[in-house]
Order: C-alpha cells, then structure tokens, then sequence
C-alpha cells in the first residue's frame, strides 16, 4: 500500500510517501523557522497563511522525487490533531479535496501517535512498549499496546518541555527554535554551576514546566542575561534540569507498567544530553530506549503515512467528512 502523509499541525509543511508501512519513497519539508525566529516562537496566523502557499507544492515536490503520480497511491493520511487549528484545517482541507478528487479512502491520524510512529520507519519494534513524546507543543508518557491502542500515564499541565527551552531561550536572548540554541550554549557549560528546582518530585507521571520557566526568568531579571562562560552555564544548568525531569519520570513510568524497551520521540528527542542520560539511566535498570533518526523526531509527514497505513490496512476510512480538531482525543482502550 502506498500512502500519502500530509503533515501542517505547527509550523512544519509536510508531505510524504510510505510504501507498505515502513518503506519511505520521498519526502518534503518546508520550514518556517525563518518566518518566526523574529518572535522567538510560532505566531500561529503567520503559520497557517505560509502552509496554505506552501502545501500545494511540497505534495507536488514529493510525487516527483519519488517518480510516482498522484493516481498511483492507496490512500491519504493527514494528522487531524492536535495542533493548531488554522495550520490542521490547512492540510485536513488539502487531503479532503484529494481524495475526492482521486476516490482514495483518507484516515485522519492523531499527532501524537504519529510521533510514536516514527521509529518503526527505521526498525520494526515488538508491543507493548513506553512511549515518550517530548516536543514543543507536548510531554507524554504511554503505555503502547499498537499503533493506535495507548493508555496515557502523564502528561504536562502547562509548559511542555519544547516549550520551555523556547521561551527561555529568547529571555536569554539566544535564537528560534531555543531548544537547538540552548543545547549549543550548554555544550561548554557546567550543568551544576546555577541551581534549578526540578519540577513535580515524587511518584505522580504528570510533567510541569512553567515554574521551571519561572525561575528561569526570575533569576535573569535579578541578575540580568548571562554572557561568556556563564551564559554556557546556564543553559547547561536550564537544560540538567529539563533533562533530569524526563529521564526520571520515564524510567519511573518503565517500572510501574513493567516494560523494558521505551521508544522516545518529538522534537526535543533529538536533545543529545537527554539522550546520554536516559541511555545511561536505563542501562542501570535493564531496560532499553530506542530514539528515531533526528529526521524523524521533528514535525514531518512520514510518521503520518507511516500510521496512516496501518489504519488504512486495518479498513479505517474517515472519508470527506473528516474535520480537524485542536483538541483531538481517542480511544486508548
């Protein structure tokens, strides 16, 4: 089965082709870091204008690199939420008119099971396993029984971790995306020179950054913004504590369900010291973590073809009525 992915939930335009499942044909990925970087984060009108320009073409781009035409694919995939609206209904909108116009069966697929999604692009992997997505716009643990069967265990209750390297990164004035600034200005740090709370102590999943921003911000606004050797400090000391929070509450999450391999994914997955430390955290209790390639831990449309072609093969069709939906939930039963 040949699909289409479509991917516009943020600020990424994607489109992609996945033969049987796993096999990726091609895919195109416009970005729009040039058009937010001024702002030091996505200013969803801007984003969802750039999406309606570029969705067309990225689709048509994607067709031509891998030699095929639009006839030729089995069905359409598209994530339908989360996300932001005004970007969602730009790609739910474009995948609509496609597969009416080619009668192709078209699945809405949920964001963050896409994510989960995306490794199996690289390897195929056994159920059920953890499931971390660490990215902008979410912080989740799952147990993850298939592609579309998770139990939620956590979640954050404001910031995501994503979100807060943005936004600490612009009080430090350090460049858009803040996670990728930020992970540059730690790697001549000392993660212990500045003392930062680690968020949510105990056994309870759920994830909470703001406070971790908060202190963030207070001590720039006593101290002013770090230069030289102490701006590296404390972005490694910001970063230490994002990262120990993580890693603490995944392999909490691997012992209370009992599941040994844990699969990481979404933007901040690409993080290298969360990945040394969740390695190294894991190492010492048996268990095994697994990261996507960094390709395939941002925002794109083969995890979405990749999911999407399970679902198709399964006999799911959400046909023309398909809507997004912001706050998309489902049936992790």
């Amino acid at each position: 089965m040949l699909v289409l992915g479509i991917e516009s939930s943020c600020d990424e335009c994607a489109a992609a082709l996945v033969a049987g499942g796993s096999r990726l044909m091609a895919q195109k990925v416009s970005s729009q870091i040039p058009i937010h970087s001024p702002y030091g984060g996505v200013v969803p009108e801007l984003a969802s204008r750039d999406h309606v320009r570029k969705i067309v073409p990225v689709i048509e781009q994607t067709f031509a690199e891998a030699g095929v035409e639009l006839r030729q694919c089995d069905g359409i995939a598209v994530t339908a939420g989360p996300g932001l609206i005004g970007s969602l209904l730009v790609g739910v909108m474009a995948a609509k008119a496609l597969a009416w116009s080619l009668e192709k069966p078209l699945v809405g697929v949920n964001h963050l099971q896409a994510h989960l999604r995306a490794i199996f692009l690289e390897n195929d992997y056994s159920y059920p396993h953890l499931g971390l997505v660490v990215s902008g716009g979410h912080t989740s643990l799952f147990h993850v029984e298939g592609p579309d069967r998770l139990r939620q265990l956590g979640r954050t209750l404001d910031d995501a971790a994503g979100e807060a390297f943005d936004k600490v990164a612009k009080l430090l004035g350090l460049s858009y995306p803040g996670g990728v600034s930020i992970e540059r200005a730690a790697q001549k740090g000392d993660p212990q020179a500045f003392y930062f709370p680690r968020p949510m102590p105990g056994k309870r999943l759920d994830f909470s950054f703001s406070g971790l921003k908060t202190a963030a911000a207070v001590r720039i606004k006593k101290q002013g913004i770090p230069t030289g050797d102490a701006l590296g400090d404390f972005a490694a000391s910001f970063q230490e504590a994002v990262v120990d929070t993580l890693v603490k509450k995944t392999i909490s999450a691997a012992k209370k369900e009992k599941l040994k391999r844990i699969l990481v994914s979404g933007g901040v997955a690409a993080n290298r010291r969360l990945r040394e430390k969740l390695e190294a955290g894991v190492r010492e209790e048996g268990f095994e973590v697994r990261f996507p390639s960094i390709s395939l831990c941002t925002d794109n449309a083969a995890m979405v073809a990749a999911l999407g072609g399970c679902l198709l093969g399964s006999g799911n069709d959400d046909g023309i009525m398909l809507d997004a939906d912001a706050g998309l939930s489902w049936d992790a039963a």
